[in-house]
């Protein structure tokens, strides 16, 4: 081996140094303290001079930080009590500076330094975690209670789409089977929608040269997206956080996944060194962040059951594991790149895109194997004028409702299985008649059929063609036609060389309005 390390010495020496607190050799001045109370855990910061030599110790609910040759600035206040932290006190203990901060009862504390970063100096952190008895709270859902959040909350976890767009296919065909028919019939759930506000706390993101903070941006955008999110029918928020503290990038998307989130949208607003960059982005995640999360997850598994769209990972040989993360890893990247582009479409119709198409970065919020992700740069907040606009509650309504729009057209085009946007869809299709009749057959099946065979096709009047019928040559029947924004019936006669009355007879329509969205039976000659 000669002079180099051998593995085991270099895991030896990783492990040395990981079990080693951060120390430095020198005392440092503490010139001011903050603090941030999230969902899960308060903390504490203290603005340094400079690196110090410390020491943490628990005194019943008090915890102690002795640091070495140290003195408070003299402009120096303690923080208000804030979370699991209720008071800070100090003492001189010989040459040490003693900061006793009072804890909640059973808190667990953790502590580390951090070195420069953007605005900051040395910073001491100082995390108070709610004890074993007191876990922390679910993620809020916007606009109501944690425990109406909890209570409306999906029970189980959301699958691929392909069953419901089958069970239409199916139905259109003349085909539909009782089990599809229960797909479509079943939409009593909500889609849940997990809003991530960037930064936070101590973590202000980019400056605007107005002084606007990116974090205070994002989350007037994230809350106003929630509100928007919550008047639709069918559909509901949760705020990975819903004030100004701190939550870890990787907690971010796990608060998605915790939460059964059909769609992930992280806000942020861009900056850069030019004031006259402009526009906004819409980013998924890139090929190489997808492999080296596969890996992460693959390597960790034995130590974990999570589940990857439902499905554990932990009982599983290494081959079926690497081929079902893949193949669940590859649904969440195309969604996104569908929601992205629906979104970045519609905030184009807002103002300037920065680019005009989808970006990629392996950006670790948009990690998470099974929940498509997407991230949405506002705008330049180093831009004057876009940070004036970002300032706007009005135009933030606006950002929100353009996300909005593009996120709704993504479940209405591919609605999750057992959802409202599915029912809404068979309904759309003309396809509700069909399923009911499949489960009625069902119902009225002898003992011992099998209950998957094809269902007999429902006869339907009304302003939309019965999908089964449409499907019989003879009914006269030769093609469908969706209707689409700005047809009519007298266009869409005209595009296969019917007359009108021909199409509404086909139809049992009345009169000639048709709904954007309705199915069409096209009848032959």
């Amino acid at each position: 081996m000669g002079g180099s390390l051998t593995r085991w010495g270099i895991l030896g020496l990783a492990a040395l140094a990981a079990a080693t607190p951060l120390r430095a050799p020198q005392a440092a001045e503490v010139k001011a303290a903050r603090v941030w109370a999230g969902p899960e855990y308060t903390r504490v910061v203290f603005d340094l001079s400079g690196p110090l030599d410390y020491k943490l110790s628990r005194q019943g609910d008090r915890v102690v930080l002795e640091l070495a040759s140290s003195r408070l600035a003299g402009a120096f206040g303690a923080p208000a009590a804030t979370g699991l932290f209720k008071g800070l006190s100090s003492a001189r203990a010989g040459g040490a500076l003693r900061l006793a901060a009072q804890a909640a009862p059973d808190s667990r504390p953790r502590s580390f330094l951090l070195k420069p970063a953007g605005d900051y100096g040395y910073r001491l952190v100082l995390d108070l975690y709610p004890g074993k008895a007191s876990a922390p709270p679910p993620a809020r859902a916007a606009g109501s209670a944690a425990a109406t959040a909890d209570a409306s909350a999906p029970d189980a976890v959301k699958d691929d789409p392909a069953p419901v767009m089958a069970a239409l296919r199916s139905a259109r065909n003349g085909t539909l089977t009782t089990r599809q028919a229960a797909l479509l019939l079943k939409g009593d759930r909500k889609v849940v929608v997990a809003i991530d506000a960037g930064h936070g706390g101590e973590d202000p993101g980019a400056h605007g040269p107005g002084g606007t903070l990116e974090k205070n941006v994002t989350l007037a955008v994230a809350r106003a997206l929630a509100a928007e999110i919550n008047k639709q029918p069918g559909m509901q928020a949760v705020l990975t956080r819903d004030g100004d503290y701190f939550i870890p990038l990787k907690r971010r998307y796990q608060i998605a996944r915790e939460k059964n989130a059909d769609m992930f949208v992280s806000i942020h607003a861009d900056a850069f060194t030019s004031g006259d960059a402009r526009g906004s982005s819409v980013w998924v995640l890139s090929p190489r962040g997808k492999t080296s999360e596969a890996a992460r997850w693959l390597a960790d598994r034995e130590n974990s059951a999570d589940l990857i769209g439902g499905v554990s990972l932990d009982d599983k040989d290494d081959s079926l594991a690497a081929v079902l993360l893949d193949m669940q890893q590859g649904y969440a990247m195309q969604a996104s790149e569908a929601i992205a582009g629906n979104v970045l479409r519609a905030l184009g119709q807002l103002g300037p895109t920065h680019r005009g198409y989808v970006e990629r970065a392996n950006f670790v919020v948009l990690r998470s194997p099974d929940v498509p992700s997407i991230l949405v740069e506002t705008a330049f907040i180093s831009n004057p004028a876009e940070e004036r606009k970002l300032r706007d509650p009005a135009h933030q309504r606006e950002l929100a409702q353009a996300v909005m729009g593009g996120v709704r057209s993504y479940f209405e085009s591919t609605p999750p299985p057992g959802t409202w946007f599915a029912a809404q869809a068979a309904r759309r299709s003309g396809l509700l008649a069909v399923a009911d009749a499949a489960r009625d057959d069902d119902r009225a099946a002898p003992a011992g059929t099998a209950p998957d065979r094809p269902s007999r096709p429902a006869r339907q009047t009304g302003a939309v063609a019965s999908a089964s019928a449409a499907s019989r040559a003879d009914d006269g029947v030769r093609d469908l036609h969706r209707v689409g924004r700005g047809e009519s019936l007298r266009s869409i006669a005209r595009q296969y060389g019917v007359s009108v009355g021909a199409l509404k007879n086909a139809n049992n329509m009345q009169n000639d309005t048709v709904r954007v969205g309705a199915v069409l039976a096209i009848p032959a000659g």
